[in-house]
């Protein structure tokens, strides 16, 4: 099987708190509360204007997507707490990004956002057969480094001056992860 084949067969995951389901058209209004979060927009370098019908039409795209895997984070009762996500395949080299958004300030520093990184990180390196897994994180962001840190990715380096927002220029920690590193529990 290859990698978009399991790509496309994306699983539930299950950790200890959470249940990790495939992002789709039925998280529409709990994506859209989480993008009224303007602090979350900040933390992730978000831009633009998210309308109701852009937003859905992503969302009807994503179940079975041979080049990405999307999934709503959840409670045990199903309640939304946010999103991680696979994207930006490249096949050849067995390699994605990674980025995750959490819903709102009452989610944040929970530990949710380095359970579910943990579970997605296991899945893609076991089950997908990724080697490489990157992503960017902003300066102005180091508890998201931190909770990076704890699921194994390491800083590989800085691009400065990546991001103007509200008129300050802030950097790009640029962290990745390989098959073959330790991961920590």
């Amino acid at each position: 099987m290859s990698i978009t084949d399991r790509l496309a067969a994306q699983p539930e995951l299950a950790t200890e708190r959470l249940r990790l389901v495939q992002l789709g058209p039925e998280h529409l209004d709990a994506s859209m509360a989480a993008l009224d979060d303007q602090d979350a927009m900040r933390l992730t370098g978000t831009r633009g204007t998210f309308t109701r019908e852009r937003v859905r039409a992503h969302l009807e795209r994503l179940p079975g997507a041979e080049d990405r895997a999307d999934f709503a984070i959840t409670d045990a009762e199903g309640t939304y707490l946010g999103e991680v996500v696979l994207n930006e395949l490249e096949e050849d080299d067995r390699a994605m990004n990674y980025r995750i958004a959490l819903a709102g300030p009452a989610v944040r520093g929970r530990g949710f956002g380095t359970e579910a990184g943990r579970a997605v990180v296991d899945w893609a390196f076991d089950e997908v057969g990724l080697h490489r897994i990157s992503l960017e994180v902003y300066a102005f962001n180091p508890v998201a480094q931190r909770s990076y840190e704890k699921i194994g990715f390491v800083v590989e380096g800085r691009a400065r001056d990546a991001l103007l927002w509200d008129g300050t220029w802030t950097d790009a920690v640029r962290m990745a992860m390989l098959a073959t590193d330790p991961r920590p529990r």
